[in-house]
């Protein structure tokens, strides 16, 4: 088996501990194949690096839990600091098992902590794929739970958070009401 095939199978069998259910699935084995598979059809060649931080994007998430977090923002920010800790550190301990090598290693974790957007490519396109991942798969579940004003302002953040290809290819991709649309046009 190749290494990569190696990883992405640990991460695969971590994840399917996850004891959330989405779709009858474990929810983080779930979110892992669908990062997967917008990674494979916006960056067919993506080297292995940015396919494994794809797949271990959520990896073990749900060993932290929110609710032991402080309320507010400032809990949500730790919160997704030390998931990204979690995830970069976890995916690290597997890729080493694996045979790869600290340079490999150090690139997924800063691709998983978000160290580099708008300015590293892969570190980037992670993050188009994990948004483009959310619009299709966990928009509609949101914005049932959210005042429109709310899902105005996620649009938003979610579409800064995009390269402008990214965007560019979400207003063709999915067909979002006006303001939505005008949420995402006007992100920069």
């Amino acid at each position: 088996m190749r290494q990569l095939d190696t990883v992405l199978a640990a991460i695969d069998a971590a994840n399917a501990q996850d004891p959330r259910q989405d779709d009858g699935q474990p929810e983080a084995q779930l979110y892992g194949h669908r990062m997967s598979a917008e990674l494979d059809r916006l960056f067919p060649n993506a080297p292995d690096t940015l396919r494994i931080a794809a797949r271990g994007q959520h990896i073990e998430r749900w060993v932290l839990k929110r609710a032991d977090y402080p309320q507010g923002r400032v809990g949500y920010l730790t919160w997704r600091r030390d998931l990204a800790a979690h995830h970069a550190a976890r995916t690290g301990e597997i890729m080493a098992d694996a045979g790869y090598g600290a340079e490999d290693i150090a690139t997924v974790g800063q691709m998983l902590r978000k160290e580099g957007i708008k300015r590293n490519a892969d570190v980037q396109a992670l993050e188009d794929v994990i948004c483009f991942v959310f619009l299709k798969w966990y928009f509609a579940p949101f914005a049932a739970k959210h005042t429109h004003e709310k899902v105005i302002d996620i649009v938003h953040k979610t579409a800064r958070k995009m390269s402008s290809n990214a965007r560019a290819r979400a207003l063709e991709e999915f067909d979002l009401p006006d303001d939505l649309r005008a949420a995402v046009e006007t992100a920069a």
